[in-house]
């Protein structure tokens, strides 16, 4: 899993509809440390998730760690959204892992539950019509 870092997000509100109706407050639970930075991917392409590099309408944004107990990301528009979390703690941009299994912490929205890779779009996604809320979940396999 792969997701791009860019300090803030890149995309404007659709001029159709207010910012505001659109605001989702993320709050992250089992950080395991405060250092280095949480890489947020906020997608409503089911193809491009979890990595939001191959979907140029994601939102995408990088949130220090020790800021990552309480946050909000705003989409684009209504539709139903996924989000996926990398603990960057080294602050390298990406996930690292130890020959297949990610040695950095992970998590989505609706905490699916995890077997082998990253849940399917439709088990982390949720509607987006208004102001939302998910609390995400770190996962650490190492």
């Amino acid at each position: 899993m792969a997701i791009s870092a860019i300090p803030t997000a890149i995309n404007a509100a659709d001029s159709n509809s207010p910012a505001s109706n659109h605001v989702i407050t993320i709050q992250i639970d089992n950080l395991r440390s405060q250092r280095g930075q949480i890489l947020v991917c906020l997608t409503s392409n089911a193809r491009a998730f979890p990595d939001c590099s191959k979907d140029a309408n994601s939102v995408r944004m990088a949130v220090r760690a020790a800021d990552a107990q309480h946050f909000t990301a705003t989409a684009p528009r209504a539709g139903n959204y996924a989000i996926a979390v990398v603990h960057d703690e080294n602050s390298n941009n990406k996930m690292d892992k130890a020959i297949f299994l990610p040695k950095e912490g992970f998590g989505f929205s609706r905490n699916p539950t995890i077997t082998t890779g990253p849940p399917r779009f439709t088990a982390a996604s949720f509607a987006v019509n208004g102001p939302q809320s998910q609390r995400i979940k770190m996962r650490y396999m190492l």
